[in-house]
């Protein structure tokens, strides 16, 4: 009998080494190679020949015929919007987040819905029995035909389920417990989650069935496993928020059927996750009017505008070393910002604690909101508030200038619809289309014109 040959394979990037290592060379992890049976060589040329069975011939691109394909759409808009319009068939989506956020509740409303418009879905769990998703199905209040659930994590198993329902939408819930006998590496291993992840793909690809896919996330946030997995599917999308507050936010990070970076807002009620459809008003509801260090930023996420209000807290720091803390924003943009107001403005803020959050649990990154930013700071600081009508949008520069921000009108539609007053941008976003009657817009060149404005009394 042959001796089974060992390697060593990272669970993070998929490095092999013959020996083990504590700290990965591919992605400087540590503890992260865990030892597995090689496969033999018979066996990779048995799997490589019977991917060349059919050969398909080069065609020029001008010969293709260019079909669009038609989307499912599901009763959650915020879902259809996140996926760029709805479901492509035959895609391969991704979705993430932490323990207990209410992925799998999600997933299996949308399948209830899609059962309910006659489309046949299979709903395959590895980590609950059907009982367990039955319970969870009496309590969302899903009473379908079509939707059929399989307590399955044998890879062959699934692939033979599917070939006999034949469903519109497949969900695996989730990719780390489903294996391969020919794979001797345990279920969740980067052998397994690779080879069942290429199955899943070869059956979506083939038969133009849709499949979603469970992905476990790592303590830092990341969907576990190595970033081939998200390389190899056509949607990523996380789920975020916090586990003991209400709302939770889909963000789509991957799509090759849509615009990247979209996000769909909802609410987590006691029979599933209801559809916000205006998230600007949930992110100011409880704000505070009168209070210094607090503004209102129109940040563009994906396709959809989306007021939300800045914090800032400036207080004077009792150590040497002034601290900076942001919440929802880059961490690194808070010194950048005080700096400018230090430097082109004339605030001391070096011996200040900048204390920066995003309300309603937010994560913003784009540059547009650098002048909210700079107006909270300036106000805390000189414990002046700004007008609860007035909205700041703007990219600030090193020298203190506010630059050019993209799709300044659907910005400033979207405050006018919500009742602000002003909106004061940059003084080059001013041509070019019309401003609402009901809204005034006030164009600046500087931080300093922009505190003039904004900070008068």
């Amino acid at each position: 009998m042959a001796k089974r040959k060992m390697k060593f394979v990272c669970q993070e990037c998929g490095y092999e080494s013959a020996k083990w290592l504590g700290k990965c060379p591919g992605c400087n992890s540590w503890n992260t190679l865990v030892e597995e049976v090689e496969a033999s060589h018979s066996n990779n040329r048995h799997t490589l020949s019977s991917g060349l069975k059919t050969v398909s011939k080069p065609e020029k691109i001008t010969a293709i015929e260019s079909e669009k394909e038609p989307r499912i759409t599901t009763s959650m808009q915020e879902f259809n919007r996140v996926l760029g319009g709805g479901i492509v068939p035959g895609s391969l989506m991704l979705i993430g987040g932490d323990p207990g956020i209410g992925k799998s509740t999600l997933l299996l409303q949308v399948s209830s819905q899609l059962a309910e418009k006659q489309l046949p879905v299979l709903y395959i769990s590895g980590e609950e029995s059907t009982r367990q998703t039955k319970l969870r199905a009496d309590r969302l209040g899903v009473t379908s035909d079509l939707l059929y659930v399989l307590a399955e994590t044998n890879m062959v198993d699934i692939a033979t389920q599917i070939e006999e329902i034949k469903p519109s939408f497949v969900v695996i819930d989730s990719i780390q417990t489903i294996f391969r006998e020919e794979v001797s590496s345990a279920p969740g291993s980067v052998s397994q989650v690779r080879e069942c992840t290429g199955q899943l793909m070869k059956i979506a690809k083939t038969n133009g069935i849709p499949i979603c896919i469970v992905g476990h996330v790592t303590k830092e946030g990341a969907i576990a496993g190595p970033r081939l997995l998200e390389h190899m599917v056509d949607a990523v999308l996380y789920f975020e928020g916090e586990r003991h507050h209400m709302y939770r936010i889909l963000r789509g990070v991957k799509n090759r059927f849509g615009s990247t970076h979209e996000m769909g807002i909802f609410e987590m009620k006691e029979k599933g996750l209801r559809e916000v459809m205006n998230p600007s008003e949930i992110f100011l509801e409880e704000r505070s009017q009168g209070a210094a260090g607090s503004t209102v930023v129109a940040s563009m996420e994906g396709t959809r505008p989306v007021l939300v209000e800045i914090q800032a807290l400036i207080s004077p720091s009792s150590f040497g070393n002034p601290r900076r803390m942001a919440t929802g924003i880059d961490n690194n943009r808070v010194p950048l910002l005080m700096a400018v107001l230090e430097k082109r403005v004339g605030l001391m803020l070096q011996n200040q604690d900048a204390y920066i959050k995003v309300a309603g649990g937010v994560k913003l990154d784009e540059p547009a909101i650098d002048l909210a930013i700079a107006v909270s700071i300036a106000s805390s600081f000189r414990n002046q508030a700004t007008l609860p009508e007035d909205i700041f949008i703007g990219e600030v520069g090193l020298t203190g200038e506010i630059r050019r921000v993209s799709r300044i009108d659907q910005r400033v539609q979207e405050a006018a619809k919500l009742g602000f007053k002003r909106v004061i941008c940059p003084k080059k976003n001013l041509d070019g289309w019309e401003v609402p009657k009901n809204i005034q817009v006030i164009g600046v060149d500087t931080v300093q014109e922009a505190l003039e404005v904004g900070l008068a009394r």
